[in-house]
């Protein structure tokens, strides 16, 4: 019989130990050119002391889990392209999968495919420094558009609706200011509307910092920083640090799945042109935004909902900064939506990716679509457009109670100024 638990400090050691089944495998050490390691059923591999580390061999994957296996305490380094931890597929059952305090180089991946049935995921403080997804060529798709997936992806891709993966998710931080992840941020789902389910109790963030590396132009592929796509079902989702993305078509925050409560409690910050702040097109009971979206690309909107549902939105400012960057956008009827310190945009006319559609768009600060309707949409501190020929709003459709405190200005001498 394997041991229970062996303390380890070499790379030897380490491969011997998981290769014996030893059911706890104790890091005290920074261990290099570690190969891919399979743990079996039940096993886990924690760190001790403080200092562990795994580097993984240059094109190596890192950590394949099994069934209830736990991974504690480490810092996983990988090539960035690479898994620095993902899962066994040919198994029926994933049971609990325990991920906690890691410091990561490279991506997860717990997908629900093949073979696996069930399973839930346990994933608390874990922080991938770096990572790159854009090598991974399954991609859900929907409203015209691919979605890049994430350096943290936990995937039901089962079309079974019978089939239901659980997870709890808290702590996730993804990159560093300055230094984004390649490819989206965090990213939930199930298989897709009528498939397999991925549901989510929590999922929370501190800080994001995505770059999709997406062409400029492309017109039919998206990512995002937190991204809970069609399938996922989710009671929270809550952005404790600051949300950014840095290249085009990328988005802040969207929701394809259904979602009760979303609360972003620090900025949420776009500079890639038609990365947008927050995206709606699944089912969204209450969004509260406690601090701004500011985006700074052309195309860039703040917030839209074009398909999918809406009870209400509370948002702290919405300020755009490009051609074609519209505030707040409603193509689709919503409940209430306030807004507590204005809207304003900075730019003209300009292209904005639109359900896979490049079109044109004036950055109109508060704009309401054919089709778009709202119970109540109140705005203090005004409607404010900075370019030329730009309406401060634009009402195509309708809203029962609109009220806004502190007027509409069109700087840039739009209708609203003539």
């Amino acid at each position: 019989m394997p041991e229970q638990q062996v303390d380890i400090e070499t790379t030897a050691a380490l491969v011997a130990a998981v290769a014996q089944g030893v059911a706890v495998v104790r890091v005290a050490a920074q261990l290099i050119d570690v190969p891919t390691l399979q743990l079996h059923p039940g096993q886990a591999v924690v760190g001790f002391g403080g200092s562990a580390r795994l580097a993984f061999g240059a094109g190596q994957d890192g950590l394949e889990l099994c069934s209830d296996n736990c991974v504690e305490g480490l810092e996983l380094a990988a090539d960035p392209d690479r898994r620095a931890i993902f899962n066994d597929t040919s198994v029926d059952d994933l049971g609990r999968l325990e991920l906690r305090q890691l410091r990561i180089t490279g991506c997860v991946r717990l997908l629900a495919a093949d073979r696996v049935r069930k399973g839930h995921v346990e994933a608390h403080d874990v922080h991938i420094l770096a990572a790159d997804a854009r090598g991974f060529d399954e991609r859900p798709a929907g409203f015209g558009v691919e979605v890049v997936p994430g350096v943290f992806t936990v995937w039901n891709r089962q079309v079974d609706p019978s089939v239901t993966i659980t997870a709890d998710l808290t702590g996730l931080s993804i990159g560093l200011a300055g230094a984004p992840v390649r490819g989206g941020g965090v990213f939930v789902a199930g298989a897709g509307d009528v498939g397999g389910r991925l549901l989510v109790a929590r999922l929370e963030t501190g800080e994001v910092h995505s770059d999709g590396g997406i062409a400029p132009g492309t017109p039919d592929r998206i990512s995002g920083g937190v991204f809970t796509v069609s399938g996922a079902v989710v009671d929270q989702v809550r952005n404790r640090g600051p949300v950014t993305t840095y290249g085009p078509n990328d988005m802040v925050l969207d929701n394809w799945g259904v979602v009760d409560r979303w609360t972003a409690e620090a900025k949420i910050t776009s500079y890639g042109p038609s990365g947008i702040g927050f995206v709606n097109f699944g089912s969204l009971r209450s969004l509260q935004l406690l601090a701004p979206i500011e985006t700074f690309g052309g195309g860039a909107r703040g917030f839209n909902i074009y398909a999918g549902s809406l009870v209400e939105a509370e948002f702290d400012r919405v300020v755009t900064h490009g051609d074609g960057a519209v505030g707040v956008q409603i193509s689709q009827p919503v409940g209430c939506i306030t807004v507590r310190r204005g809207i304003e945009t900075h730019g003209g006319v300009g292209d904005s990716l639109v359900k896979g559609v490049v079109t044109r768009l004036a950055a109109t600060a508060l704009s309401i679509k054919p089709g778009g309707a709202a119970r109540e949409v109140s705005v203090s501190g005004g409607l404010v457009t900075h370019g030329a020929g730009v309406e401060a709003l634009e009402l195509h459709g309708v809203v029962e109670a609109l009220t806004v405190q502190g007027g509409l200005e069109a700087a840039g001498k739009g209708f609203a100024s003539m």
